[in-house]
């Protein structure tokens, strides 16, 4: 018997309405970014940059991919995500290669803000994973700053062109994300531009998405599920709404543990009612869990027009 690793850079696997069961893999301290999206669900980006370096240690990262995957669990995608940008770590290739070498039966997805495509080595690097689901909210500088907030570096020309160059090379699938923030990026303009930005990407999806959780601005609020139907009519036959539909909501999975709770609001803050049902507690355990979480000052809870919330405490 090996040492038993408790893993500080997995989280999940948790249920994910586009990748299904997916273990996360989170290479970036809390919360460094190349933006800092109003409508992020992990808070504001204390530390905006565009420097590419080893933010965690790589091999940490590697030895619990290997102990977890040697377990043989049934899930469907290993992906790169967590509270930052996953291509800032310069050990990322490396991550991606060791899995598709000793892992080769579990398919890697990567979530992305797409700001670093335009690097050479990033594209290089992401090349072995077998799908990327980059995003791109805005073409416009105006509404790139409004939504985005991005480090003062980026360019939408550059992002787009190192997507474009990206889909030249890449033979794995890439599904476009567009959040649509009301007031923002919904108008005519932007979704013309955005249109034709997608024409030179040339993803194999584009998916419409909006506010599911608190962002961190007030201002944010989710675009009426209609809407997102006819924008993404006018996208064409390859987009769809993968925004939750009010009706037909789905809940990810979590562990039924006080750790399950903080794994899972950490990355997005949930209400009563889903943490219920995301593992299955009774009320009166669940109020129990969070009464000492929020005793601990380890959560706090904030009551929006949507419900109340409950957070990490910053």
């Amino acid at each position: 018997m090996g040492k038993e690793i408790k893993y500080k850079y997995l989280f999940g696997p948790v249920q994910s309405r586009r990748l299904g069961m997916s273990l996360g893999v989170d290479l970036m301290p809390h919360k460094t970014c190349s933006m800092d999206c109003t409508y992020c669900e992990c808070g504001r980006t204390t530390n905006l940059t565009v420097k590419r370096r080893e933010y965690v240690p790589t091999e940490a990262v590697i030895e619990e991919i290997s102990d977890f995957l040697g377990h043989k669990p049934q899930i469907d995608y290993v992906t790169f995500s967590g509270s930052g940008e996953p291509t800032l770590h310069s050990g990322i290739g490396k991550i991606i290669r060791y899995i598709k070498k000793y892992f080769s039966s579990y398919k890697i997805a990567l979530l992305t803000n797409g700001s670093m495509f335009s690097a050479a080595a990033v594209r290089k690097e992401v090349i072995n994973a077998d799908i990327i689901l980059p995003s791109l909210d805005a073409v416009s500088y105006e509404n790139f700053k409004k939504v985005n907030r991005p480090a003062p570096e980026l360019d939408t020309k550059k992002i787009v062109i190192g997507l474009e160059k990206f889909r030249k090379i890449f033979k794995g699938k890439i599904w476009l994300e567009i959040l649509i923030v009301p007031g923002a990026n919904d108008c005519a303009k932007e979704l013309n531009l955005l249109k034709k930005a997608v024409k030179k990407i040339k993803p194999d999806k584009i998916q419409i998405n909006t506010l599911d959780r608190p962002g961190t601005e007030k201002w944010v609020i989710p675009e009426e599920y209609i809407k997102l139907k006819k924008i993404a009519e006018f996208f064409g036959k390859d987009s769809e709404v993968v925004a939750a539909d009010p009706r037909k909501k789905t809940i990810p999975h979590m562990k039924k543990t006080e750790n399950g709770i903080l794994d899972t609001i950490k990355r997005r803050p949930c209400t009563f009612a889903e943490l219920m049902n995301i593992a299955k507690f009774s009320e009166i355990e669940l109020n129990e869990y969070l009464a000492k979480l929020i005793k601990n000052k380890k959560i706090v809870s904030e009551t929006l027009p949507r419900g109340r919330f409950f957070k990490i405490r910053k």
